[in-house]
């Protein structure tokens, strides 16, 4: 005992004698459990604290404030690193739905995951740098709250932080010549920052899935890796050690389909028959699509004809206006049905194949629609009588954020649950279910296209977004756990979360950006409400006060940035050439790196 306890003594003093990278490697190769390194750590930690300690005499007091202070932030980091895997609740569920149902439904809810992120992001930069402030120069509400504004976003709702038409184009400042927060330049910067930072995240995740599962997709990927190199030697509760052989069988089962997949030869008739059937229910899919997007446009006329003639604020009216988010989501939610037994029809020889057909086609029925919508909302919500259109399209996009949310939800009810009631009494050669990854993964993208939409006409969107797919993760979870089996094929599908990501960067984003794009530049704002009420377009407010920086000497710099650089064509020019040329480079390297991989592994095999 005294021998193993002066080894151990022994061994943290070597370690609190080591630099810090020099020893957490060490740490990192000692043949102990995760719990036991913990221990080391915490007492090689303690032992440098103690020692710093003696030092004290022989180090200034500023010196020894310092180091017990990294010395606190470094514990402080660790602690907080052990425990935060405990809060995060999804990991296990995650792991759990990857071993039943395999990476192709795991796709999914990472992707879902992922958004739910982004919405939490956006939503702290929206509240921090516009909703605070506001809160500081709003006016007393004198709408009375009845219930119902939950539904259409209108009443009481119209004089919140919810909306564009309820900030102040005022300068606020409660200290009496002290400083002052300019809501205009607030609101604007803080929606064009939003939306940079939103597209370096999306690239920078597209290109780091992309060489993760495209350029590299077989490290580690052989069976033989896998049973002998990927497996955690420091799990020994039972029933993790199932979820893993469970988790590792499944992706075996997916890598051996993938590899024995033969292929079919058909006949020159068959091939013919194929093709037709491809045709026509390509035509068919494309007609459903323009027949949805007329219905829309139209209803939206008549929908905001009905709304102006009103001439009233009141529930009512408001409440006639949740025909259109009811007729958008429901062409939206029983055409992509209609897109799946398209799917069956066709007869596919994958389920990829299948799957990622469904998606162009969901992906071209959902993005027209959202299309002809912002169309109807820059081109003639915009021109309408309306005293503030913005909070209009706000109005819109709420409702529609929240019908979707609704409709989600009752389509794991009676597309999942009573699918598998029906499968299991009465007709029981269809069985349970299969969780239809295509038309989930399109209904998250269409709600983020339309909270990107509408951020800047209601900022605490991404919120709402945050709680509805908090609340979709845990209902889609249930039901696939409850109503789903897993696929009947087995297949690998490590690039989705990668086609996922592009789908919403391409379409969507892009799209959004030519949205926001229009309204800030070109629309006139309206002159009784929002920050930009009486100005040409909403962009003006930073020219003018790029103008009133002009008579500045110390802010010169600025206006130099911005004309020779914000304003500059050719600027952009050569910015757009270095990042090809840096993208070209990238893609080389990369490429190098692939063909190295693979000789390497050539050289491994033989």
């Amino acid at each position: 005992f005294f021998h193993g306890f002066d080894a151990e003594k022994d061994l943290i003093g070597s370690l609190a004698n080591m630099s810090t990278s020099e020893r957490i490697k060490a740490i990192q190769k000692m043949p102990e459990t995760m719990k036991k390194k913990r221990e080391i750590r915490n007492k090689v930690l303690r032992e440098i604290t103690e020692k710093s300690r003696r030092r004290g005499t022989q180090l200034s007091c500023c010196t020894q404030c310092l180091q017990e202070t990294a010395v606190s932030f470094r514990r402080f980091g660790n602690t907080i690193s052990e425990y935060f895997q405990l809060l995060w609740v999804w990991h296990k569920a995650l792991k759990i739905i990857g071993a039943e149902f395999g990476t192709s439904v795991l796709s999914y809810f990472i992707f879902l995951k992922w958004l739910l992120n982004f919405n939490i992001f956006s939503f702290l930069i929206n509240f921090s740098f516009i909703t605070i402030p506001q809160f500081l120069a709003a006016e007393p509400n004198n709408l009375s709250f009845t219930g119902l504004e939950l539904l259409t976003g209108a009443g009481y709702f119209q004089q919140t932080v919810l909306y564009y038409g309820f900030y102040t184009n005022a300068t606020i400042s409660k200290i009496k010549n002290g400083p002052s927060y300019n809501m205009q330049l607030a609101y604007i910067f803080t929606v064009g920052i939003h939306f940079v930072i939103c597209f370096l995240i999306l690239l920078f995740s597209m290109a780091n899935s992309f060489s993760r599962n495209f350029v590299n997709p077989q490290a580690y990927s052989g069976n033989a890796s896998r049973l002998l190199c990927t497996w955690d030697f420091n799990i020994t509760n039972e029933k993790a050690v199932k979820l893993k052989q469970k988790n590792l069988s499944t992706q075996i089962k997916e890598h051996l389909t993938e590899v024995n997949k033969e292929a079919v030869n058909f006949s020159v008739t068959q091939r013919i028959g194929r093709i037709g059937v491809h045709l026509l229910s390509w035509f068919a899919s494309l007609g459903t699509a323009v027949a949805a997007c007329a219905g829309v446009y139209f209803l939206s006329i008549n929908n905001l004809e009905l709304f102006v003639k009103g001439r009233k604020n009141d529930l009512e009216t408001q409440a006639a206006m949740l025909v259109l988010p009811l007729v958008a989501t429901l062409l939206n939610t029983f055409t992509p049905f209609f897109y799946s037994w398209l799917g069956h029809m066709e007869r596919f020889q994958t389920p990829g194949q299948q799957i990622y057909v469904t998606i162009a086609r969901n992906i071209i029925l959902k993005i027209s629609i959202v299309g002809i919508l912002c169309y109807y909302w820059v081109n003639i919500v915009s021109a309408s009588e309306s005293q503030c259109w913005e909070t209009l399209v706000g109005q819109d996009i709420y409702r529609l954020v929240l019908v979707d949310f609704v409709f989600c939800l009752l389509g794991s009810f009676f597309g999942e649950f009573l699918r598998r009631i029906i499968g299991t009494t009465v007709c029981v050669s269809l069985g349970q279910p299969e969780f239809d990854i295509g038309r989930n993964v399109l209904d998250l993208i269409y709600a983020q296209t339309l909270t990107w939409i509408g951020i800047l006409f209601s900022p605490l969107l991404p919120g709402i977004q945050m709680i509805a797919f908090s609340i979709v993760f845990y209902v889609k979870k249930v039901s696939l756990m409850r109503n789903c089996q897993p696929p009947r094929k087995v297949w690998r599908t490590a690039q989705m979360t990668t086609s996922f990501m592009f789908l919403l960067f391409c379409p969507s984003f892009l799209g959004v950006l030519s949205v926001i794009g229009v309204t800030v530049w070109r629309l006139k704002p309206s002159e009784a409400c929002g920050p930009f009420r009486g100005l040409p377009s909403m962009y003006a407010a930073v020219s003018e006060w790029i103008h009133t920086l002009d008579n500045y000497i110390a802010s010169k710099w600025v206006v130099w940035i911005y004309h020779n650089l914000i304003t500059s064509e050719l600027f952009f020019f050569i910015l757009s050439g270095i990042v090809l040329i840096i993208t070209y480079l990238y893609w080389q390297i990369i490429q190098g790196r692939k063909t190295m991989t693979e000789l390497l592994r050539k050289q491994i095999i033989n």
